[in-house]
């Protein structure tokens, strides 16, 4: 991502925008939430199947939709609201342990865990989609990466063989780096909650790829959950035929400034982006569909 971010910034001759005092925060905040999930997710991971894991990571849309809605203000559909009730029921279902009566496992406690830390990582970086999507990436990736290199350390984690290397940096690069890069993208034309909405394809996904990898046989209560996930999926995509918004859009502009380096003076450009919200407290919530 690093090397595609340099050689699309080098061909259009642009540079990053400095980052602004309130952008500050969120990106502190977005990369230090990228390192806690992970590290809840896989310490779940270690006592917990990797198909629940999967089915589980769909209550981030829970959380991305509770915090837009209750932290920045974005507007919750009623078909959403009931695919947030299914999702919930199925992740308490998913998370009790089979064998001990209403006891909640230890594994998808954490997993759950993850998947609130990202539903409030992903309103963060929301904050930051008015940036291009590459420079998050990045930011992330830096930040992040480095910060769960030293959580490994602290962990005493077992340092992987050699061959392995370029195997994960492939699929860093397809899962985590290509991944986010997508997005953010999505997350400037549909919000934080309406790209989680798409997102809950994943799970599914993730489970197949379980199922296929890890034979056993799952127990009833796993199915169940499987159903309720299901009809939440479909009534998360049924509400993404209209796009919910507040009049809120992004502009994009080249600044152009002069700067002076000894006897010369050199003109550099760089893209910026910012949100224009139209203000208007009497218009009621309404619905349409992007073409």
């Amino acid at each position: 991502m690093l090397l595609l971010w340099l050689g699309s910034n080098r061909s259009n001759q642009k540079k990053i925008a400095p980052i602004s005092p309130e952008e500050r925060p969120f990106i502190i905040g977005m990369i230090l939430l990228d390192i806690l999930a992970p590290a809840l997710l896989m310490f779940g991971l270690r006592s917990t199947h990797a198909a629940n894991a999967s089915l589980l990571n769909n209550f981030e849309i829970v959380g991305t939709t509770l915090i837009a809605l209750m932290i920045f203000k974005e507007a919750i559909s009623p078909k959403l609201w009931t695919a947030i009730l299914l999702v919930t029921a199925s992740s308490i279902l998913l998370s009790l342990d089979t064998s001990a009566a209403f006891r909640f496992s230890s594994g998808s406690l954490l997993v759950l865990g993850a998947s609130l830390a990202w539903g409030l990582e992903n309103n963060f970086t929301r904050r930051l989609s008015n940036r291009s999507s590459s420079d998050i990436v990045i930011m992330k990736g830096l930040g992040s990466g480095f910060g769960s290199l030293i959580l490994a350390v602290a962990t005493q984690e077992v340092f992987p063989q050699l061959w392995v290397i370029p195997v994960i940096l492939v699929l860093g690069f397809v899962a985590y780096g290509l991944s986010i890069n997508f997005y953010v993208k999505a997350q400037k034309d549909l919000g934080a909650a309406k790209t989680s909405a798409y997102y809950t394809f994943a799970p599914f996904i993730g489970v197949a790829f379980s199922l296929l990898l890890f034979p056993g046989k799952p127990n009833s209560s796993f199915w169940f959950g499987l159903i309720l996930m299901g009809i939440a999926t479909w009534f998360l995509i049924n509400d993404t035929i209209g796009v919910q918004h507040t009049h809120e859009h992004t502009h994009q502009h080249i600044v152009t400034r002069m700067t002076a380096q000894g006897p010369k003076e050199v003109t550099e450009s760089y893209t910026h982006s910012h949100f224009h919200a139209h203000e208007n407290k009497s218009e009621e919530f309404h619905e349409h569909s992007h073409s």
